[in-house]
């Protein structure tokens, strides 16, 4: 039965329809951003018996108690970022490889970073199907004190979100890089853009308002010191 409501959805129709009639209405008018967002097939990366849905603005479950991210969230975090195709890129949180996909797209060279070697070995296949081939996947906790951070980075982006910001990812960027990250708790979460203006200075944005499942394993100091 599945199947056929499944068969049934045009997906490059909807998929047109999504970027044309919704994530161009939120102020997404990046021409690069809406390109990858036409040429990237969601289908391909949401579980089977939700694909009727990949089109929809929906943050959709995944295997392990992870979620995907809206298209529309995805959307604001590519335009945000601002990522040239020179960049080198570090995704925190592969997921089913959908950000992954549209980050490669964009850039010359991404880490994609993630706990789950299941997600990850599927996330695999997915940009194997899609020809990317200029991401490289790891299987790493990031919150652990050993995770080598590499780097530095043009572009850091976390999928999921964080009550506070590590440091060593602001860290971790080059001067002039982007960091993209939705930090707060329920009820509230904004989303930020940082930029690495200097050495040791920063400039903090505050995007939006929104909400996101969050990043395993990344938790609040017991004592935070600014």
């Amino acid at each position: 039965m599945h199947g056929n409501i499944m068969g049934n959805v045009n997906f490059d129709l909807a998929r047109f329809n999504m970027v044309e009639q919704q994530i161009r209405t939120w102020e997404v008018f990046d021409h690069r951003v809406l390109d990858v967002l036409h040429a990237v097939p969601r289908e391909l990366f949401v579980p089977t018996h939700l694909r009727n849905l990949a089109y929809a603005d929906l943050s959709l479950p995944l295997d392990n108690g992870q979620t995907m991210m809206s298209p529309m969230l995805a959307a604001k975090m590519l335009q945000a970022l601002n990522i040239q195709h020179t960049d080198s890129v570090l995704e925190i949180g592969t997921g089913s490889g959908y950000s992954t996909a549209l980050l490669a797209r964009l850039c010359k060279e991404l880490r994609s970073v993630d706990c789950f070697p299941d997600m990850l070995k599927l996330a695999a296949q997915h940009l194997k199907t899609l020809n990317i081939t200029n991401a490289t996947l790891e299987e790493a906790d990031v919150s652990s004190p050993q995770w080598n951070n590499e780097g530095p980075y043009d572009v850091i982006a976390l999928t999921g979100s964080v009550p506070v910001l590590p440091e060593r990812f602001k860290h971790n960027l080059r001067v002039g890089g982007r960091l993209f990250a939705v930090i707060g708790e329920e009820p509230l979460m904004e989303a930020k853009l940082i930029t690495r203006v200097g050495e040791r200075e920063w400039v903090e944005e505050v995007l939006f308002e929104t909400m996101l499942a969050p990043l395993l394993n990344i938790r609040k100091p017991v004592q935070f010191t600014f």
